[in-house]
């Protein structure tokens, strides 16, 4: 191969390589994410902090189909670059199909192979070329299952955390102004420690599915940022009760508050020396307005 094709190997190699790796940090490796990812999801994030209405609600979805699109781009691509040097010499072309050494061409055959058609229109004929066309669809098929995974992973940790937001609106709701002192210590640590874990549950599904930070709410009700501050408020009523049991439950969402907060603080860059701070941010960036306690002044 001259300089010219040895380049588009390379580069072809690269954008495999590099979209391999993307799927793999963002789906298997634990508590990782791929830079491609990131940066698309955040892109969009962005942009949709700019706009008004209902349409930044769709902003995670369209950004999750433009991450899919753009590993499925970076392979298409990627193979098709493989391909184009050793076009018309390493494939054999069948009746009627005419022969072309362009990239369209390479992009076609590229498609054909990626989504498993397998038209047999153009066939490889060196081993090697056959070896690489069989990878491909092997990575086609990988890559489909992987992104189904992946939908299918993200959207029963978006139902945690909106189940969290709900019960906590719940207990204000029931307890009214008298907070946790209109319960009974005994139920009310119980209720104490079940938010705690399902606090844990959502710091952990941040650092697994940290595309599901960027999902927005239509509901005040079931937003995250609109109500953990409601959480902070039970620990300090814990704190002030002389029930042991109940200090006991308010020191363990504590815990679990702090965890959520340093999540926020390391993972999406919100700023605040207190956990308070970080939560005002978090409420901040998803625009819901904090919803005041019956009676408050």
């Amino acid at each position: 191969m001259d300089f010219e094709d040895t380049l588009w190997t390379v580069l072809g190699a690269g954008l495999v390589l590099l979209m391999l790796v993307d799927v793999f940090r963002t789906l298997l490796y634990p508590h990782g994410s791929g830079p491609l990812g990131r940066a698309i999801m955040r892109g969009f994030w962005l942009v949709s902090r700019k706009l008004r209405g209902r349409g930044t609600f769709i902003a995670a979805p369209l950004a999750m189909a433009a991450v899919i699109g753009a590993w499925a781009g970076l392979a298409a691509v990627g193979w098709a670059l493989l391909y184009l040097p050793h076009l018309t010499d390493g494939f054999v072309y069948g009746a009627g199909v005419p022969l072309q050494a362009d990239f369209a061409e390479a992009l076609y055959m590229s498609l054909v192979t990626l989504s498993t058609v397998g038209f047999g229109d153009i066939v490889a004929a060196h081993p090697v070329l056959r070896l690489v066309v069989a990878l491909e669809a092997v990575t086609g098929f990988g890559l489909l299952t992987a992104t189904v995974t992946w939908i299918l992973q993200t959207f029963p940790a978006l139902n945690r955390r909106r189940a969290l937001a709900h019960q906590l609106n719940l207990l204000r709701e029931a307890a009214g102004p008298a907070g946790l002192l209109a319960v009974n210590p005994a139920h009310a640590a119980g209720l104490l420690e079940s938010i705690a874990g399902n606090v844990a549950s959502v710091s952990i599904d941040l650092l697994a599915f940290h595309e599901t930070y960027y999902f927005r709410e239509i509901e005040q009700r079931g937003s995250l940022p609109a109500t953990v501050a409601y959480a902070q408020e039970l620990v300090s009523q814990a704190q002030r009760s002389e029930n042991a049991e109940l200090q006991f439950a308010g020191r363990m969402l504590h815990a679990a508050l702090e965890g959520l907060a340093e999540v926020l603080r390391g993972k999406f860059g919100h700023a605040g020396t207190t956990s308070a701070d970080v939560f005002d941010s978090y409420e901040l960036h998803h625009r819901h307005v904090r919803r005041r306690d019956p009676g408050a002044e």
